[in-house]
């Protein structure tokens, strides 16, 4: 090994070669992918992370490096000492090294291997635990390496972005004090304070506004984050973001330097300009009403229309419109406002193109598509020629006036489909946002995963700062207690709390969350009200957060920032399926690595140390 290693120096990436080379001396290394005997010579496809070359192993032009090629097999890794040439009628246009091959002059074997448990191929129908537990070799296809070099490109970017735009790189720790609020933390136990826990830090929140009252008025950091929550397609238990915090700036000073991130990656990754897309280099913004209201949640797809179309006032201006459940949801309503002793409920239409051409039984296939989100059923209507109501058990009752305000508020025509949703506002919105997705992937309006060339960017702003816990009936903060309200509406924080909007803000890509973040609040006065509003004493506050409320104190300047999703953006940009694709050792939705086996059992010995008892 030492010829090759100490002595014969890689000169070139598998695939990097190209017909420029030719008549070149060339030493590659890697890993042996696949090889064809043709009788007098070898053909062995040898690979690395920039792709393959194809090496000739000819009896003809040596004997003895011929006798190595037949020994060769998939995965061993090879160094080869060789002559590129052209294929000439053997060129493969389907490679960027398919014009050239290399004579191999001198060949090693570094390393034999076992026969892999799965093919070295980016199509292949292994199943994902199988591949998760050797992720090694996982990592080892080509598009899984292309989607770690694409991190690495946006890794580096973003930091000469931000280093541009005066911005410094300062960490935070990772073990903290634990504080309620947001995520479950994991806890870690402090071995020289028996009884005591670190918190794996959820996100670097109160450290970077404490470096914007140190006086660091621009940071951004690319940090790992750990949550201990259920896990789904976009959710891992540890993620990495881009954690960014500005002093002396309002909400629009944020978004700038947002978009010219976003518009920087997008350049230097993909080479996709956004401009085309976006001449103002500014993305749109729309408040959060309006996408609860029109498509059902905070994080809208914008890469098609069907958006809902919220018919509670006409539900009650007709008193149900002669359909018996909606006359009793219109019957909660007391002179046009809902009474305040009962759950808010709500009533949503959404209407399906009559080119989406649905048969009965697709039509069918939807109600239970509905019920497995916890709804009750899926009331819907086919409208005929003179807008008349066909296919529904609303067709029978409905008046002519609520049927004809239906048609007129949705815009329906003759062969659209109406499918409705009504009752507790937080499960109509749920059930109608997932079902608009549904249907989009369906029609194939966008594709089951990926991007599909279309990108769709808008700011959510404007929620509420509070949120009323159904079960305790007592107001939470909808983000944390450290976000600042509209200036106008800080008197309603003494009586009317659910009427206060805020300084927050979440940037949505093609229905996913990729960023959000708050202009935070320093004015101790205003954040004692914030705190009253949440039931939370003084005592309490002190001894949940006094470092951040002295740190407010000490001369805290208006502030304010945000976390992008790395994980999320490189899915994304990537056109991964999920996380899990862009994440170099993931975790299994229960949490677990198959491959380490992690997390694991230890030592009673172990926990006496740490003076923890494990209940069983």
């Amino acid at each position: 090994m030492a010829r090759f290693i100490d002595e014969q120096k890689r000169t070139h990436r598998a695939g990097e070669l190209r017909e420029s080379d030719i008549g070149r001396e060339v030493v590659l290394f890697g890993w042996v992918h696949s090889s064809r005997d043709s009788g007098g010579a070898i053909f062995v496809d040898l690979r690395d992370r920039t792709g393959i070359a194809q090496v000739v192993f000819d009896r003809g032009a040596d004997a003895d490096v011929h006798k190595v090629g037949e020994q060769v097999r998939r995965e061993w890794v090879v160094a080869v000492r060789g002559t590129v040439r052209d294929r000439g009628a053997m060129r493969n246009p389907k490679i960027p090294t398919g014009a050239v091959e290399v004579l191999a002059r001198e060949v090693e074997v570094l390393n034999r291997a076992e026969t892999p448990p799965f093919e070295i191929e980016d199509e292949i129908d292994t199943n994902e635990e199988k591949r998760l537990e050797h992720r090694y070799l996982d990592l080892r296809r080509p598009r899984l390496q292309q989607v770690l070099i694409t991190r690495h490109r946006m890794n580096h970017a973003t930091r000469n972005y931000f280093h541009e735009r005066g911005f410094l790189e300062l960490e935070t720790p990772i073990l903290c004090k634990y504080t309620p609020g947001g995520a479950r933390n994991f806890l870690v136990p402090a071995r020289r304070e028996p009884g005591k826990f670190y918190a794996l830090a959820e996100s670097p929140q109160l450290f970077k506004q404490l470096f914007m009252i140190a006086g660091y008025d621009r940071y951004f950091q690319i940090v790992k984050c750990f949550r201990d929550e259920d896990l789904r397609l976009d959710r891992q238990p540890e993620f990495t973001q881009i954690d960014v915090e500005m002093s002396f700036v309002c909400q629009d000073d944020v978004f700038t330097e947002i978009e010219g991130l976003v518009f920087r990656l997008w350049n230097e990754v993909l080479g996709t300009d956004l401009r085309t897309l976006y001449p103002e280099g500014r993305f749109p913004r729309m408040r959060f009403d309006d996408a609860m209201r029109l498509y059902g949640n905070d994080k809208p797809d914008l890469r098609f229309a069907m958006q809902h179309t919220d018919l509670t006032e006409l539900v009650v201006a007709h008193s149900g419109g002669g359909i018996p459940p909606l006359a009793e949801i219109a019957a909660r309503f007391a002179d046009g406002s809902l009474r305040a002793d009962l759950p808010a409920e709500i009533v949503k239409v959404m209407v399906v193109p009559a080119s989406a051409s649905l048969s009965r039984t697709e039509t069918d296939k939807l109600e239970d598509f509905v019920k497995s989100m916890g709804a009750k059923g899926l009331a819907r209507a086919k409208v005929a020629d003179g807008g008349q109501w066909t296919q529904s058990p609303f067709a029978k009752t409905v008046t002519e006036a609520f049927r004809n305000a239906v048609n007129a508020a949705t815009g329906a025509a003759s062969g659209d489909l109406l499918l409705f949703q009504f009752g507790r506002t937080s499960v109509v919105h749920t059930v109608m946002a997932n079902l608009r997705l549904h249907l989009a992937k369906k029609l194939g309006l966008i594709p089951a995963s990926g991007h599909g060339g279309k990108w769709s960017f808008t700011w959510v702003v404007d929620p509420p700062l509070f949120e009323l816990d159904e079960e305790t009936g007592r107001w939470a903060p909808a983000h944390h207690a450290f976000t600042r309200p509209h200036d106008a509406h800080v008197a309603w924080l003494d009586g009317d709390p659910g009427k206060v909007l805020c300084h927050r803000y979440d940037l949505v890509l093609n229905g996913f969350e990729i960023g959000g973040g708050s202009i935070r609040l320093h004015d101790p006065d205003v954040q004692a009200k914030v705190f009253a509003a949440l039931g939370i004493s003084d005592d309490e506050a002190r001894e949940k957060f006094g470092f951040l409320l002295d740190a407010l104190r000490s001369g805290a300047p208006p502030h304010g920032g945000i976390a992008v999703g790395m994980d999320r953006l490189a899915m994304l940009l990537s056109g991964a399926e999920s996380l899990r694709d862009v994440i170099p050792f993931p975790k299994t939705q229960k949490g677990t690595d198959l491959m380490t086996g992690a997390p694991g059992l230890v030592t009673p010995e172990q926990l006496a140390e740490l003076k923890v008892a494990v209940l069983k």
